[in-house]
């Protein structure tokens, strides 16, 4: 009898397996103890998972000239009339502008969409996907990798769950549980239970230190795409869960503060361009707004690569001689599709200032290095301290729970490592916060959920 735990996240995902004695990680991909929980589907609609799915899409989309046209969808008869010609002819109507040499899509974050009752298809070239298709050669990549660890999937297997899935809907929770379900039994991954993800880390915390009987513990779950706060008190290998509370913010919004801060100026933003227009010399900013959203999502920052954008680059280049070297640098982000080796750096530089009060920022492609120290670092991120303090609150407020009642307050997940984060839970919470397998908490908890059948309802 052994219990299998899936933390099938946002960002990354993680399987873990439980014996009655001791956790052991699975691993999906070699050396890895968590993988992006990502798919790549090229042209033939086969599909690439995890680290080896964005590598693909990455080196594809280096150095590759985009070209997007209208697609022909249909011609209908019509009638015209002019002053040389009338009678009935064809018209051609035209769909969306498509990139019709991208070699393939790349997927991540499905996870987000699941409780969203509109959102059922994603178009991958000619062919709608339905969300439960698309996350299944994800789930049966963990099913292949639980079957090399530990022999044929037996039943028992549990999920994570947030404790809310994103979504304006009612029922967003039932319809990704659903659809996540859906895609586990195409997977032969079987009948799946879902655990609550704040809950599981707190069950390995308690399993791992052997916590006494009675203990109320915060577990403050904070990773890639969600915030998860639960209060639970622990009693006779029983958690009676006393409130959650939770947002759609994490590690990743972070990562794209941080890139508008401060590298959106080392590419141009607040430049100011002076061109002549009808004879006049005319100055202006350069429009660097048109190239803000495609930046902060690295999937589809390769679609810059076309006339339209890179020949306003050119332009300036031509006509400016001050700060050329920023519009330089966003022409080769642009150019070689670097903007997920930026993000790489960005979470490099802030995992360092976890331990250190100061960091460089480097990104070796760009020949730029930025001075960076844990002030200018809590500057940036305030919104999202305020909305853990938020959280916080309203937890305790819906509760009525006294937290000098609290016995531990549990930091699990990477943006938990933070210290500004550290310092907040202190601050509400003095010496009784503790981190907890920062990344393999969840997964952990549920391969013990699974092995002794427990239950929880939010």
């Amino acid at each position: 009898m052994k219990g299998i735990g899936i933390d099938f996240g946002t960002s990354n995902s993680a399987v873990a397996v439980f014996d009655g004695v001791n956790v052991r990680m699975i691993e999906v991909e070699l050396g890895a103890q968590t993988v992006p929980t990502a798919i790549h589907l090229d042209r033939d609609f086969q599909a690439l998972t995890g680290s080896v799915a964005i590598k693909s899409y990455v080196e594809e989309n280096s150095d590759r000239r985009i070209e997007m046209t209208a697609k022909l969808i249909a011609e209908v008869e019509s009638e015209f009339e002019g002053s040389e010609s009338e009678g009935v002819g064809n018209q051609k109507v035209y769909g969306a502008v498509e990139d019709h040499d991208l070699p393939g899509r790349l997927f991540l974050g499905i996870k987000r969409l699941l409780g969203k009752e509109n959102i059922r298809r994603l178009m991958v070239f000619d062919r709608p996907y339905r969300l439960v298709a698309l996350i299944t050669p994800i789930l049966l990549s963990f099913r292949n990798a639980i079957s090399t660890a530990v022999g044929p999937v037996a039943k028992g297997i549990y999920m994570g769950r947030p404790v809310e899935f994103e979504g304006s809907d009612a029922g967003k929770n039932a319809l990704a549980t659903d659809r996540i379900q859906e895609s586990s039994t195409y997977a032969q991954l079987g009948q799946v239970t879902f655990y609550p993800e704040p809950v599981a880390a707190c069950l390995s915390f308690v399993q791992e230190n052997n916590i006494k009987d009675g203990s109320t513990v915060l577990t403050v779950d904070f990773g890639g795409g969600t915030l998860d706060l639960c209060l639970v008190n622990y009693q006779d290998n029983q958690f009676q869960v006393l409130g959650t509370e939770g947002v759609a913010l994490g590690g990743d919004y972070i990562d794209q503060l941080i890139y508008k801060k401060l590298i959106f100026p080392e590419l141009g933003k607040g430049v100011q361009w002076s061109r002549m227009v009808d004879g006049m010399l005319v100055t202006t900013p350069f429009p660097f707004d048109q190239y803000e959203k495609a930046l902060l999502n690295w999937t589809i920052t390769h679609t810059l690569n076309q006339n339209q954008y890179t020949a306003t680059i050119a332009e300036y280049l031509a006509q400016n001689d001050t700060e050329q070297e920023k519009l330089l640098r966003l022409q080769d982000v642009i150019r070689h599709n670097y903007s997920y080796s930026i993000f790489q750096q960005i979470k490099a530089a802030k995992i360092a200032l976890s331990d250190a009060e100061n960091t460089v920022l480097s990104i070796p492609e760009l020949q730029l290095e930025i001075p960076l120290n844990r002030q200018q670092f809590n500057d940036i991120i305030a919104e999202v301290m305020d909305a853990l303090q938020l959280c916080i609150d309203n937890l305790f407020k819906n509760t009525q729970a006294d937290a000098n009642t609290l016995d531990y307050v549990v930091r699990t997940g990477g943006s938990s490592r933070i210290a500004a984060v550290l310092a907040l839970l202190e601050s509400e919470f003095p010496n009784k916060v503790v981190q907890h397998n920062t990344f393999t908490s969840v997964a952990s908890g549920l391969a013990i959920a699974s092995y002794y059948a427990y239950e929880c309802k939010l």
